[in-house]
Parts: structure tokens; sequence; C-alpha cells
């Protein structure tokens, strides 16, 4: 065989090992690819119930109650659009309060209720998440 006849064999085969390894990386994180919605997206598109997705918003004013085991809490999400009654069972962020953004990783459940297994909360007054400012003022809630 002739060296440029292996050399072209040689390419092929590297070029269809890098398609086979990107083809097993996106399988494998399509499982676990997590979208972000805001509460008005769950009100017009429906429920999401078969995958973990993170919902964002802002906590809603005088929403926040705490069972009596100290770990779990009871909140509501809103955008200006809807609103989302979110439960949390672990140790909030010490930025978690009533009026600020918050991004709550879990599943929705289906009576509407979402379930969290993590909330992020923004660092700062003017901080917030690229994803929830989007999707803010699209909604209208959050003027330029």
């Amino acid at each position: 065989m002739k060296a440029k006849n292996q050399r072209l064999i040689l390419a092929l085969l590297g070029l269809a090992a890098v398609v086979g390894a990107g083809l097993l990386a996106v399988s494998g994180l399509k499982q676990e690819a997590s979208f972000f919605y805001a509460p008005g997206d769950v009100a017009q598109s429906g429920l999401p119930l078969d995958r973990a997705v993170r919902l964002g918003g802002m906590v809603q004013e005088k929403s926040i109650r705490h069972d009596a085991d100290g770990i779990t809490i009871h909140f509501i999400v809103e955008d200006g659009k809807a609103t989302v009654p979110v439960t949390f069972k672990g140790i909030v962020p010490d930025l978690f309060k009533e009026k600020s953004g918050v991004v709550a990783e879990g599943r929705f459940q289906p009576d509407g209720s979402f379930i969290a297994t993590n909330l992020l909360a923004k660092h700062d007054e003017r901080y917030m998440p690229p994803e929830l400012a989007g999707k803010m003022h699209k909604t209208g809630s959050l003027k330029p």
C-alpha cells in the first residue's frame, strides 16, 4: 500500500474516532442537561416533568415559610407573569431573602409545585444570572 493511501486511511480513522467520541459525549450529557425556566414559561408551555430543570425568578415578598424541622423551607418564585411554589430541604444560601433573585435546581411535580435540590442566590444588588435577566426582560418585569 502506498504511503499516500495509508495517510488517507489513518486520517479517516482519526476523524471517525473524533466523531464517535463526540456522539458519545453528547448522548451522555443529554440526560444531565439542565434547562432554565421562568414561572411565566411554565404557565405558557406546561410542566417539564421528565427532567431536572432550573427555575429562576424573584422570591415573592412574605412567602418564605420554615417548617418545624428547621431545614425545610417553602417559598414562591415569581417573574411578573406567574408564580410557582417551591420546597427546599437543606441549608439556604446566606443571601437568600424575600424580593431577591433566586435560581432553584430541581424537578416539577404534577401538582405544579417545584421540589428544589439546590438554591443559588445572587451575590449583590445589581447582579442577575444572564438567563434570568433575559427571561425577566421578556416578561416585562425587569426594566433595562
